[in-house]
């Protein structure tokens, strides 16, 4: 009965890697193949020096796990890869890298949209306050200055960074910004990112101005626009 749980999340997991090595397949052809080719040539080191040192078997049995470890850590580059590849152009796809980082990251996604869909996200971490742009470069700056300044209201003393993700000039583009926020030095202790992540719950959210005209009778909300 103890090993019931156990070997109902082992079919889970076989599936979701089957699920990636497509999702490796399909960005890159040559991805999986490169994955076992790293896996059998770190074996076959292994048992060659097996073979001129005399410790063959010992050495089998360490190269099949220092084999299997190489494989999956060449699988997991090329996954995020794979990841990087399918998000790239996408609309929300740097709110999607912010999410998916590990540590104590407190992301909300859209904190400012216009008409034309350019957003910014905002993430509180260790580093600080950071702003995160989609969208063409002299728009978004716009909109990153405006909403530093919404959040320094509340966040006073407590560092802000602005990244415009994309292609262009001066712009981190997706594949660069998970490594470019974990450059940022660390200015916040754990209980100083929940502190700062609640007070700017507080802040009103900006609404997108819709294209055209306003409906007869439509009212803007009050409070919410800034």
């Amino acid at each position: 009965m103890a090993n019931k749980p156990a070997d109902s999340e082992r079919p889970g997991r076989i599936k979701q890697l089957r699920m990636v090595a497509q999702i490796i397949k399909k960005a890159n052809p040559k991805g999986m193949p490169i994955v076992y080719a790293s896996a059998l040539a770190t074996l076959v080191v292994f048992i060659v020096v097996g073979l001129v040192t005399g410790l063959l078997w010992q050495l089998i049995i360490l190269g099949v796990m220092v084999a299997l470890t190489v494989g999956l850590l060449v699988f997991g580059q090329l996954a995020q890869r794979a990841q990087y590849s399918m998000l790239d152009g996408q609309p929300g796809a740097a709110a999607a890298i912010l999410q998916s980082m590990r540590g104590n990251w407190q992301v909300t996604p859209a904190v400012a949209v216009t008409r034309d869909q350019d957003v910014v996200h905002r993430a509180v971490g260790y580093p600080g306050i950071v702003l995160v742009s989609e969208g063409p470069g002299p728009r978004v700056q716009r909109m990153l200055v405006a909403e530093k300044k919404r959040v320094q209201r509340v966040a006073i003393d407590v560092p802000v960074y602005d990244i415009q993700c994309g292609d262009g000039d001066g712009q981190v583009p997706i594949k660069k910004l998970q490594r470019h926020l974990m450059k940022l030095p660390r200015n916040l202790k754990k209980e100083a990112v929940s502190e700062v992540n609640y007070r700017l719950k507080a802040l009103p959210q900006t609404l997108p101005v819709p294209k055209g005209p306003m409906p007869k009778g439509a009212r803007m909300p009050r409070g919410k626009m800034r």
